[in-house]
């Protein structure tokens, strides 16, 4: 557990746990400096800060090629990353600077419910 719930990401990261308990990961993320300002993982085989650094990045790459392509008064919403046997979920808030993401099952997990979690909770991150 790498999280304080005394602060608004740390909130959040134990709200999502308690709608999602069967999660793999889940961090909330500074886009600025790619650290987790908090995190909490069920499975020994993922770090959430190695993954926030890597999902940062992510992020900022789509964020240039938006602007390559000039798509004014656009921005993300979330991004879905699906693999195998997991879907990896990054839900930016209002503000645009920080992200939560989330690790969950495919095959265990309703996706649609994953990701009415996360809306529900990302605005505890502004």
């Amino acid at each position: 557990m790498a999280y304080s719930n005394n602060t608004a990401a740390g909130k959040a990261v134990e709200a999502i746990i308690n709608d999602l308990p069967s999660l793999v990961a889940v961090a909330v993320v500074d886009i600025t400096s790619g650290m987790a300002l908090a995190s909490h993982s069920n499975s020994p085989s993922i770090n959430p800060e190695t993954a926030a650094a890597y999902n940062t990045e992510v992020v900022k790459q789509k964020q240039k090629a938006m602007s390559a392509l000039k798509l004014t008064g656009e921005k993300i919403e979330d991004i879905l990353i699906t693999l195998t046997n997991q879907s990896h979920l990054l839900k930016l808030n209002s503000a645009g600077n920080k992200f939560i993401y989330l690790v969950v099952n495919s095959r265990e997990t309703n996706l649609a419910i994953a990701r009415e979690v996360l809306r529900t909770h990302v605005d505890e991150i502004n």
